[in-house]
């Protein structure tokens, strides 16, 4: 059976078919690399500034926000499992075990179906990218980060972000994606105002999300 990226090629290649057309993936690189584009594609801001436009994001959409060292990345992780009441989470394959303080439980979830992901206390990941500009943090279906799944079962969210994974425009995101892995953006804990205009968190995913930034 393909994986999904077969079923992708599978579709382009019908739609190219039906319209007469049989291009390689390098001539579509080379023309989708000649459209013109007048949008802003980088940023402008400074280290620092950067950091702050991405927190002061992250907090408008009520995420928790913590600032921690390369070497600290553990005891900032054991500070916020135990504010939160946590005895530990969930982790994909690839989660560094320098960031896995002590005293808590750690289960690596390669496989886990919906149910058994409701059942953890929550997720801790890190991310291919974040954008400062929309307060986003990208996911990808890579070590450290793991199946879509796992962003959007379990109601807590923890996330690693490292200080040169931030970039200040959606533009300059694109260029640290891999184009064929699935990808989830995520912007804060979930919640919608649809029904009725009532915000309502963890509709579409956790209703709990915190973020550490490590700077050096």
């Amino acid at each position: 059976m393909p994986d999904s990226n077969g079923h992708r090629a599978a579709i382009l290649d019908s739609i190219r078919h039906a319209l007469g057309k049989r291009e390689s993936d390098e001539a579509i690189a080379a023309e989708y690399a000649t459209i013109t584009r007048s949008y802003t594609r980088t940023g402008s801001l400074d280290r620092e500034h950067l950091l702050d436009l991405f927190t002061d994001r992250l907090l408008e959409y009520d995420a928790g926000v913590y600032r921690a060292a390369p070497g600290s990345i553990r005891d900032v992780i054991a500070e916020i499992l135990t504010s939160r009441g946590k005895h530990g989470l969930a982790i994909p394959l690839g989660i560094p075990t320098e960031w896995l303080p002590a005293g808590f439980a750690f289960d690596v979830a390669e496989g886990w179906d919906a149910y058994r992901l409701d059942k953890a206390e929550g997720i801790l990941t890190g991310c291919a990218v974040a954008i400062a500009e929309t307060g986003s943090i990208v996911l990808q279906n890579a070590p450290q980060q793991g199946a879509r799944i796992l962003s959007l079962v379990p109601d807590y969210h923890l996330c690693v972000v490292f200080a040169d994974q931030i970039v200040e425009t959606v533009p300059e995101s694109f260029a640290r994606i891999q184009p064929t892995l699935p990808t989830t953006f995520i912007s804060g804990p979930s919640a919608t105002a649809d029904i009725e205009m009532t915000r309502i968190k963890g509709v579409h995913g956790p209703r709990f999300f915190d973020v550490v930034i490590v700077t050096v």
